[in-house]
């Protein structure tokens, strides 16, 4: 039996200049620093995760930042916007929040019971925040730019935008187990479980649309979750017997990960939800050190070395900061 992905675990996205992202996610949007790390297949490069208090699965965005990289070209083929869950009525408040630091930023209502202020991050990448009818239970990370009372609650859906829908729609359900939650033109939403914030795809379809281009300010991957090592490995099973190109198990440290392209050309991973970022550094700590895989440890001097020094906003770790 097919397994059921129980949402979203990451979208993972292509950045320029780390200290600009690291301004922006923290001190902008209110996120917390979970783990400074390197690209793994580019260990000259960081891996910056962002998410909640712990980076639980279904909270995190996190970035491959190049300094001058080249933009991208958002199109067919891609993840096109990444939104997270913030409270009904905060929106207003937001949107002052972001006036304030020079961010442009729009209401947009898609449905009566779903609004959306949607921004664009320093390198273009495409965001929106969501206030709906629906209760997020989900805790934020309580920072000292943004209040708990506002702050980001995790992530809420990912677009797709694919030429044609069908064959991705057929993977979200027959190989991902999630389900159709509504069909308007041009776009079906699907969900898992009960399709609430952190577990929603909408799908837009347009034929005729340029291929998007992979670079600064798009998304390079959206991961969905899957409990645990043995549940994964079965899924891949399954994967390879229906046709499709998986990798390898790869040790990602944090959790392990396969990846494959779905008909419509974007790029999927499923990631497990263990054993998480607390495994190399305390709780109260993450963030702060640039930590990386054992495999790793031997070239930390020819790393270092080669990545860019970047500052650590100290609201990332307040009670560090107070206690010194």
């Amino acid at each position: 039996m097919t397994p059921h992905t129980s949402g979203l675990h990451h979208v993972t996205a292509i950045a320029g200049a780390p200290q600009r992202n690291i301004d922006f996610y923290v001190t902008g949007l209110g996120l917390r620093l979970v783990k400074k790390t390197v690209n793994f297949d580019d260990p000259g490069t960081y891996h910056l995760y962002y998410g909640d208090d712990a980076g639980r699965p279904g909270s995190l965005l996190t970035f491959f930042p190049w300094t001058g990289i080249s933009s991208g070209r958002p199109g067919s083929g891609q993840s096109t916007s990444t939104a997270f869950s913030v409270p009904a009525g905060s929106l207003g408040w937001w949107a002052g929040h972001f006036q304030k630091l020079g961010v442009e930023s729009e209401f947009v209502r898609r449905t009566a019971d779903e609004e959306r202020l949607s921004l664009r991050d320093p390198d273009g990448l495409q965001l929106d925040l969501v206030a709906s009818s629906t209760v997020d239970p989900r805790n934020p990370w309580d920072s000292a730019s943004v209040p708990a009372d506002y702050a980001v609650r995790g992530q809420h859906s990912s677009v797709l935008t694919v030429a044609d829908p069908t064959g991705t729609v057929e993977v979200l359900t027959r190989d991902l187990g999630m389900h159709v939650i509504e069909e308007t033109p041009g776009r079906i939403r699907v969900g898992a479980g009960d399709g609430a914030p952190g577990n929603i795809v909408d799908i837009i379809a347009d034929p005729n649309g340029q291929v998007g281009l992979t670079a600064g300010g798009s998304v390079h991957h959206i991961a969905f979750r899957v409990p645990d090592k043995t549940t994964q490995e079965q899924w891949r099973q399954e994967l390879v017997a229906r046709g499709y190109g998986v990798t390898a198990i790869l040790d990602r440290q944090y959790f392990t990960s396969i990846y494959f392209r779905e008909p419509g050309g974007v790029l999927f991973e499923i990631a497990t939800d263990t054993p998480g970022f607390d495994i190399d550094e305390p709780l109260l700590e993450l963030g702060r050190s640039l930590k990386l895989p054992p495999w790793l440890e031997p070239s930390r001097d020819q790393i270092e070395r080669a990545v860019v020094p970047i500052t650590l906003p100290g609201e990332n770790n307040p009670a560090l900061v107070a206690g010194r």
